[in-house]
């Protein structure tokens, strides 16, 4: 009778507490990305220091699937769930986490990689699970818009647009993203937005709005350079309306991490902002986008989430390129040139008109 009661209890005691390792679940989305998955078991099974850990591998196997398992994780106290997929599968396991002592690991496998990318996640698997061998954990800062948690960027307009169209593309990656910037952004009617936060309020006719907690949406293109995930803060991104001469500069900075310093982008950082719009549309979380009303609120929670990082480098520190900084500069004098011819022709059309009007009254 004593020896079944204790295999029953030792049945269901974690791995972890019966011995010095952690626990640690990899829930692997078999969809995301263009990369087979099938592999990675054989990878982390090679990969994974078995002296500090005792690993299982799930599949996720349908939409919030991955959410559900890492629930279930936070319940049974396993010490770290690690993410291997794209930027959605970051976020669904990620909002099951917070404020937990249970920490987020990420293999990158996805299309943008925008989180793991920020905290210089190698995008190698085995160079990502030797990061989670060293078990670096930190608290970091994560996003709330309109109660949905988010870890990279959210954000409303032309960015929440574009999330859409990447997400109808039939393929993926930088080229196709830009494709769909270039493509739609200059078909696309800016909206005014009122934005309120902690000390002002101001009104904006602008493309988009993004609030970003890291400094980029994926693929190292940076909508927010400055952004940091340990300030308590968020960056807010305008873009104001621009045109088709615009545009090259516009996708060269976003690459370069010099979006911040172009003529067309208005930035400020803020703990929570409320954004009221005339009409319902799109929002996006994390590349997520979902339909929503006039009024929304984005705010940060301040180390709300554990995350294994890059104990070599918590946080990207990537500088521009010196040859691109110089071609955004010719592209940028272009546009003045260009400005100032316009603002001539204007001159000239109307003395021309003046001229008119003497002469048909003479």
């Amino acid at each position: 009778m004593y020896a079944s009661g204790l295999l029953f209890q030792l049945k269901y005691v974690p791995l972890h507490i019966m011995t010095d390792k952690k626990e640690i679940i990899f829930i692997v989305n078999p969809r995301s990305g263009t990369h087979d998955k099938s592999d990675i078991p054989r990878v982390i099974e090679q990969t994974i220091d078995k002296a500090k850990f005792d690993y299982r591998v799930q599949f996720t196997e349908y939409a919030g699937h991955a959410a559900e398992i890492a629930r279930r994780c936070v319940a049974s106290d396993v010490n770290i769930v690690v993410a291997v997929g794209g930027d959605g599968t970051v976020n669904e396991v990620a909002r099951s986490l917070v404020h937990t002592e249970t920490a987020l690991g990420i293999v990158p496998c996805g299309s943008g990689n925008g989180l793991a990318r920020h905290l210089c996640i190698p995008m190698d698997i085995r160079k990502a699970i030797a990061i989670i061998n060293r078990c670096n954990i930190e608290a970091l800062d994560y996003g709330v818009i309109n109660s949905l948690p988010f870890f990279c960027t959210c954000g409303m307009g032309f960015d929440a647009f574009i999330s859409l169209k990447f997400a109808e593309a039939g393929k993926r990656g930088p080229v196709t993203y830009m494709e769909n910037v270039l493509r739609e952004g200059l078909k696309y009617k800016p909206e005014v937005y009122e934005v309120t936060d902690e000390t002002k309020a101001t009104r904006h006719k602008a493309f988009l709005i993004a609030c970003a907690n890291a400094s980029q949406y994926g693929n190292n293109a940076y909508i927010a350079p400055k952004a940091t995930m340990t300030d308590g803060l968020m960056d807010v991104t305008i873009m104001e309306p621009f045109t088709a001469f615009d545009a090259p500069q516009i996708s060269i900075d976003m690459f370069n991490k010099t979006l911040d310093k172009n003529s067309k982008i208005k930035t400020f950082k803020a703990k929570r902002i409320h954004i009221h719009r005339s009409q319902p549309g799109a929002i996006h979380y994390d590349g997520d986008p979902i339909m929503t009303g006039t009024d929304i609120d984005v705010h940060i929670e301040e180390r709300g989430i554990k995350i294994i990082t890059n104990p070599d480098i918590i946080e990207d520190d990537k500088h521009p390129n010196a040859i691109l900084n110089a071609f955004s500069d010719f592209l940028s004098n272009l546009n003045i040139v260009r400005e100032d011819m316009e603002k001539q022709r204007k001159r000239i059309q109307a003395i021309n008109k003046a001229l008119l009007k003497r002469l048909t009254k003479n």
